[in-house]
């Protein structure tokens, strides 16, 4: 096949140095797809951080994700299999503690299920109409609301409010020190 004049090849260079150019070019998408599996996993982990305050959103798993998509990127060099197991673990806790605190905390403070059903929906609707600090204050007020609908005493119904709220409060801080945590590993991975 003629070649058209002007026309750039690389079949003009030597095949040694064509080589080497496929090399280059081989390690700049390289360079350039860890770049962007870096930034899509601290997108991911800030997600995370978010979703320890929104409850729609699985935070510290996500976080965890970020650090094993960085790990895969950079050859597992970055952590080492026991701290990876650590924080499997430390995600594994907080995920299921979120789940029983909350509830641990209106039943020690005497909430129905009415009482606890009010809290979610509270802390939905809070959440939607006055982020982020709705949640925790509609959490309070549905907590509130469900009970004096169960037919309890206001001072019940205040109780087990509170009760609703602190361990919502307990869960909030817990996922959100772990996904901190994570936050920290994945930075420090990062520069590995």
């Amino acid at each position: 096949m003629p070649k058209r004049e002007g026309a750039l090849s690389l079949t003009i260079a030597p095949p040694a140095f064509q080589n080497v150019l496929k090399i280059n070019v081989v390690q700049k998408e390289a360079k350039m797809l860890e770049t962007l599996v870096i930034i899509l996993g601290f997108i991911i982990s800030i997600i995370g951080l978010l979703g320890c305050i929104l409850p729609v959103i699985p935070g510290p798993p996500l976080s965890y994700l970020a650090l094993i998509l960085l790990a895969i990127v950079k050859d597992w060099e970055p952590y080492s299999a026991r701290v990876l197991w650590i924080l499997a673990f430390l995600t594994l806790f907080v995920t299921v503690l979120d789940y029983i605190v909350p509830a641990a905390g209106a039943k020690k403070y005497g909430a129905s299920r009415v009482g606890v059903l009010g809290s979610i929906v509270g802390m939905l609707l809070g959440l939607f109409f006055f982020p982020p600090w709705g949640m925790i204050l509609g959490a309070f007020i549905g907590a509130i609301l469900g009970e004096v609908i169960a037919g309890k005493t206001s001072d019940h119904a205040f109780r087990a409010g509170w009760g609703v709220f602190v361990g919502n409060m307990v869960g909030i801080l817990a996922k959100t020190a772990a996904s901190l945590v994570m936050l920290f590993y994945y930075i420090k991975g990062i520069f590995y």
